[in-house]
């Protein structure tokens, strides 16, 4: 497909749209948002009906956790990179987009997460996650097959016990996977071994809940939709709900990330409670709560892919497996059809859907068909699903195609945005792309090997959570190969 028009000359035009009326108009888009259209519908609609993927709009939650929920929404793949255009845009307090959660949920500290790159904080927090990966390197693949291999043992009891009604509930032990084997990754210890037993992802889960309950709807019935709305949508639930659980998780790893927060003091002058509430939320919001959204989705779309998908798969890794006499780096980076299908299931759906800013000055942004004037102040929101199933790029945008971005088709990576920035970007210090860019792609490699050196083939159950995909295995077909 085509490129996105560079060309500049492209007609300059009014920004379509509008707020509605002060107050009435942004609770009116947060019904159509969340209960009269559903997401995709409500960004679909009001391209169809202003002809354009950039027009005004509101985002939830609006009155009254938010004070301005007024954006201009960027929707299609040539305007959505400006959010990453650090010069332009500003990104203070705006992850969760026209809301911040009370910094009482990070210790009273503004964790990096919701700093700008302007603010000096955010390159000495920023290098520090990216020193502390780095230093991980060599323990992500063993560990984190370690942590596979128990997973995969519980799916196959599951899948083979009655009282189970013979599925595995996927979401629930990816939730218990993926905590373990974050905390023993940042800090090389076992959360049994330091008092949190079995409840830490159930107690970050709380945490993650509570700061971002005006984002999500429960998926109750329509009789219950005002009272939900109330509940969640226009008031902040307070912070001593999870008060106790994160002082629970804050003090495992105080005591347990000694190394850590040691090269936080010595090497960034970072104090060591700063730093601790900052990997924290490193570990809770983005990784596990990365890992909690994104598995199943991973997990969804490759059994949706059905067998002749995943007999290549399984052709294409054990082969690799056997040849390179393991499973490591050089391996991974061999399996070209493994590789691709991680992207097309982050460009398809890719966890973290939304990304705001405020524009630094005043600019124009380009959609494929015009130029659009933004002044200074004004939030910019993408909604990335749409960006990166812009059918002007990709052909068959909504079909999940796993041989999308092998050979030629490498070069269509500079259009998946999971990460807050182009794939083909690398996430440094001095830009806010996810740290754990690397990471994330790795361990979805290392899924898909243990999968498929385990099993030929699975089927799935999928149903709809507040935040991804639930997802319940109902069979897994063991292989008789061996490597």
């Amino acid at each position: 497909m085509a490129s996105p028009n560079s060309d500049k000359s492209r007609p300059l035009k009014t920004i379509p749209g509008s707020h509605g009326w002060p107050f009435f108009g942004a609770i009116k888009d947060r019904h159509d948002y969340f209960y009269l259209q559903g997401q995709d519908d409500f960004f679909r609609a009001r391209i169809n009906k202003h002809k354009s993927t950039v027009f005004r709009t509101n985002m939830p939650p609006g009155p009254f956790i938010s004070s301005n929920p007024k954006v201009i929404a960027v929707l299609d793949a040539a305007s959505f990179p400006i959010l990453f255009d650090n010069s332009k845009i500003e990104k203070r307090n705006v992850l969760d987009g026209t809301f911040m959660p009370s910094t009482a949920f990070t210790g009273g500290h503004r964790v990096c997460a919701y700093l700008d790159t302007s603010e000096p904080n955010h390159a000495k927090l920023k290098a520090f996650f990216l020193s502390v990966l780095a230093s991980k390197k060599d323990y992500f693949i063993p560990l984190f097959r370690a942590s596979l291999s128990e997973l995969f043992a519980t799916i196959e009891d599951h899948v083979h016990d009655k009282t189970k009604k013979y599925s595995a509930n996927f979401n629930a032990l990816n939730d218990e996977m993926s905590f373990n084997f974050v905390f023993q990754l940042l800090c090389d210890r076992k959360p049994s071994d330091c008092g949190l037993g079995s409840t830490g992802q159930t107690r970050f889960n709380k945490w993650i809940f509570v700061q971002l309950h005006p984002l999500v709807s429960l998926g109750l019935s329509k009789f219950l939709m005002l009272l939900e709305d109330f509940l969640l949508h226009t008031v902040h639930l307070p912070w001593f709900i999870v008060k106790s659980d994160y002082k629970k998780l804050y003090d495992a790893f105080f005591s347990s990330a000694g190394s850590v927060l040691d090269e936080a003091h010595e090497r960034f002058g970072i104090e060591r409670e700063e730093a601790c509430h900052n990997l924290v939320f490193l570990a809770g919001f983005n990784a596990y709560g990365g890992f909690k959204a994104w598995f199943p989705i991973l997990i969804k779309w490759i059994a949706s892919a059905g067998e002749s998908l995943h007999r290549q798969l399984a052709d294409e890794i054990r082969t690799v497996v056997k040849e390179e006499g393991g499973v490591t780096f050089t391996a991974l980076e061999k399996m070209s059809l493994t590789k691709s299908v991680v992207y097309e299931a982050l460009r398809i759906e890719p966890p973290v859907p939304y990304q705001y800013g405020k524009a630094r000055e005043d600019l124009v942004v380009y959609s494929h068909d015009a130029g659009f004037e933004i002044k200074k102040g004004e939030m910019i929101f993408g909604y990335q699903p749409f960006a990166t199933k812009d059918p002007k790029v990709f052909e068959n945008p909504e079909e999940f195609v796993g041989h999308r971005f092998v050979g030629e088709g490498e070069k269509l990576l500079k259009y998946v945005f999971w990460s807050n920035n182009r794939e083909t970007e690398d996430p440094t210090a001095d830009n806010k792309q996810c740290p754990g860019r690397d990471l994330v792609v790795l361990l979805s490699r290392v899924m898909m090997v243990e999968l498929f050196l385990r099993y030929d083939t699975l089927t799935v159950e999928v149903g709809k959570l507040p935040i991804g995909s639930s997802v319940k295995i109902k069979s897994l077909t063991t292989t008789k190969t061996t490597v």
